[in-house]
């Protein structure tokens, strides 16, 4: 896999795992309820639905790590699936949620999912 496309979609899997400390260990931060547009009683009542979707994050990020850390032929599919997956997922965060969501999460996946076509589809010099 091209470096440059390693690099960029393994500092996704980290956004993402950095997603899973805030939703499972900084919920009712106050900067979680600032983003996340939550009282503190919010936070509090879904506290445990947050840790849930936190679980699903750090699996994605893992994911994406560990796809971007194989070959080309054995990660390249798993890879893709992963960033297309946390890009829709972003978008409808910012749709229901705030629309800052989108420049954090699906700009950055969106990058590395073209950058696995684009590195991809080269044709050698």
């Amino acid at each position: 896999m091209h470096r440059v496309t390693a690099v960029v979609s393994i500092l996704v899997g980290i956004i993402h795992i950095y997603f899973c400390y805030v939703e499972m260990f900084r919920w009712t931060s106050p900067g979680s309820l600032e983003v996340f547009r939550m009282t503190a009683e919010q936070a509090e009542a879904s506290v445990l639905l947050a840790a849930n979707q936190g679980v699903y994050n750090l699996l994605l990020g893992l994911g994406i790590v560990w796809g971007a850390l194989r070959s080309e032929k054995e990660g390249l599919a798993l890879l893709r699936f992963l960033l297309l997956f946390a890009v829709l997922a972003g978008a409808y965060a910012a749709l229901t949620v705030n629309p800052r969501i989108f420049m954090v999460q699906s700009v950055p996946a969106l990058l590395a999912f073209v950058l696995t076509w684009v590195s991809h589809n080269k044709s050698p010099s």
